[in-house]
This record gives structure tokens, C-alpha cells and sequence, in this order.
């Protein structure tokens, strides 16, 4: 199992910044990749960005290349999504989940975090 903990969600205006951080703890060297998901009042979750475990490898979706930025730190356990020139419609709940493959499908999730950007 592995457990994943997000923190540094938070009010903050439009075209602010704020970052998140993913701890994950337990069976970490089973990770292969660690995305941030979020989900907004009334709408379906959306994936954001993911990050390979040991090539660092990214993606991101559309609405935030250029703006948001993920990272992780393989000796802490521990992933960040730097978020620049936030919007309003970044407001969301933000998840940290965990996969095992190279298969978009993710095995562990954390408890969210939330993000406000007021306008």
C-alpha cells in the first residue's frame, strides 16, 4: 500500500501562486508515476499533470502548460504542482494519486486539498 498526503491548498486571488506538496509513505518503491487530479463543484475529476517516479518525465494537460509546473523529489517521497497565474476556474478540489504502471491507472489517492482562486 501507499498512503499519499497533499498540503498547501488555499485562498488566493487571480493570477496568484500556490503550491502544492504529495508525501507519499509505505510501498513507495512501487510507484512509477504520480499525478495531481482535481475536481470542481459539480464536474467530473481531471487529470492536471502527472510525473514519472525515476525519469522525471511530464505531462500536463492543455489548460494549464505554461502555468503549472509538477515536480517531484524521489529522496523525500514527494511530489509539488507550482501553480502560476492562477484562475478562477482552477478552483478545485486537488488530488495526489499514485500508479504502479505505465497504465493510466492510478491505485492509491489522497484525501484532496483545496484550491479557491477568487476573481
Amino acid at each position: 500500500q501507499v498512503q499519499l498526503v497533499e498540503s498547501g491548498g488555499g485562498l488566493v486571488q487571480a493570477g496568484d501562486s500556490l503550491r502544492l506538496s504529495c508525501a507519499a509513505s509505505g510501498r513507495t518503491f512501487s510507484i512509477y508515476a504520480l499525478g495531481w487530479f482535481r475536481q470542481a463543484p459539480g464536474k467530473g475529476r481531471e487529470f492536471v499533470a502527472d510525473i514519472t517516479w525515476s525519469s522525471g518525465r511530464t505531462s500536463y494537460v492543455g489548460s494549464v502548460k505554461g502555468r503549472f509546473t509538477i515536480s517531484r523529489d524521489n529522496a523525500k517521497n514527494t511530489a509539488q504542482l507550482q501553480m502560476n497565474s492562477l484562475k478562477s476556474e482552477d478552483t478545485a478540489v486537488y488530488y495526489c494519486a499514485a500508479r504502479r504502471t505505465s497504465r493510466n491507472n492510478y491505485d492509491y489517492w489522497g484525501q484532496g486539498t483545496q484550491v479557491t482562486v477568487s476573481s
